[in-house]
């Protein structure tokens, strides 16, 4: 029995359920690959829970939330004294997972210092602690995710390829929830049940109009958006019906409609372009375009340069275009929402 966490039906989650129950039983490494709120930890779990480690530790570790000063220690322990602050040894994730799963989530972004160790461990199942000389063994699956292209990254030297291939032994592409429009009405059901229970409102019923809109759009973050946006339907619903706020299913109805340009080259470049102006040029750091693209900030410059963006007179005239045309979306839009 797959986990009733994931839902669907069509032929992309039949497949996905497929994939699961063929690689759950042989002790591999996984990579899953997939946009971010595509559900990967979830698809983690299931093929952990299906696998003969079921009942043993599933440990979790996102590598993009961890400083890399600490990182190192958080997957291999620390020994007392090992670093300022070291009172005591610490074991790591590795060490907590043995006998079960470690699931390595935004493994795209581990520092390059730290993924020979990593290669090591799956390799031979050993490591030694921050600050000793002891080998530690080790029993752990490891299911590594990542939202980045790790070819891309293998490519520009940002991750090293010996790793990626050792990761990549069964890979998993997650499809996006706006290829996957029949599983939407599960889905909404899903989370309308879930949540009626958690925040103590009953919904048993949800609009034909409001079915259609969910459907129609094509939700950039997913599975987790869409969750997010049943949640707060709920929340502000009044009666037995599931009412989301006006302002919102209008939001949907116009980013349903939005045109996309036809080319490969056009659709990357407008998108890179949007990015850029929105992070009013910046590429790194939180706010930065190669964050709010989930990419790399080489790979983001590789991308520029390839696409001709640049701040020549002619890529700030691009630049200027994208800004108008922004702004125009968003005066359509409020003139839509007024009317």
């Amino acid at each position: 029995m797959i986990s009733t966490n994931l839902i669907g039906s069509g032929k992309a989650f039949r497949n996905l359920v497929e994939e699961i129950r063929i690689v759950a039983p042989i002790n591999c490494t996984v990579l899953i690959q997939g946009e971010t709120g595509t559900g990967k930890e979830v698809v983690a779990r299931a093929i952990h829970d299906e696998g003969s480690r079921c009942g043993k530790p599933f440990v979790t570790l996102n590598c993009a939330a961890i400083p890399t000063a600490l990182l190192e220690s958080e997957l291999f322990g620390h020994e007392k004294g090992a670093f300022t602050g070291a009172v005591s040894q610490t074991i790591g994730r590795f060490q907590a997972a043995h006998g079960g799963t470690l699931f390595l989530d935004e493994i795209g972004d581990l520092p390059l210092e730290l993924q020979p160790k990593l290669l090591r461990v799956l390799q031979e199942q050993q490591f030694e602690r921050l600050g000793s000389t002891r080998t530690t063994h080790v029993d752990v699956r490891v299911i590594a995710a990542t939202s980045l292209h790790l070819k891309e990254m293998v490519d520009e030297k940002t991750f090293r390829a010996d790793l990626f291939y050792r990761l990549n032994v069964f890979p998993i592409l997650l499809t996006p929830l706006r290829d996957r429009k029949e599983d939407i009405p599960l889905l909404v059901w899903h989370f309308v049940r879930k949540f009626s229970e958690r925040l103590g409102k009953r919904i048993n019923n949800v609009p034909d109009t409001v079915l259609e809109r969910l459907i129609d759009h094509d939700w950039p973050g997913n599975i987790r958006e869409l969750q997010n946006f049943v949640e707060r339907a709920i929340i502000t619903s009044p009666t037995d019906t599931l009412l989301p706020r006006a302002g919102e299913l209008e939001s949907l109805s116009h980013s349903c409609h939005i045109r996309h340009p036809q080319a490969l080259y056009d659709a990357e470049r407008a998108h890179i372009t949007r990015a850029l102006v929105e992070a009013n040029w910046v590429l790194g750091g939180r706010n930065g375009a190669a964050y709010r693209l989930g990419l790399p900030r080489t790979t983001l410059i590789s991308r520029m340069q390839r696409l001709g963006l640049s701040r020549t007179p002619q890529g700030v005239a691009d630049i200027g275009l994208a800004r108008r045309n922004a702004i125009s979306d968003s005066q359509m839009d409020q003139a839509s929402v007024a009317g």
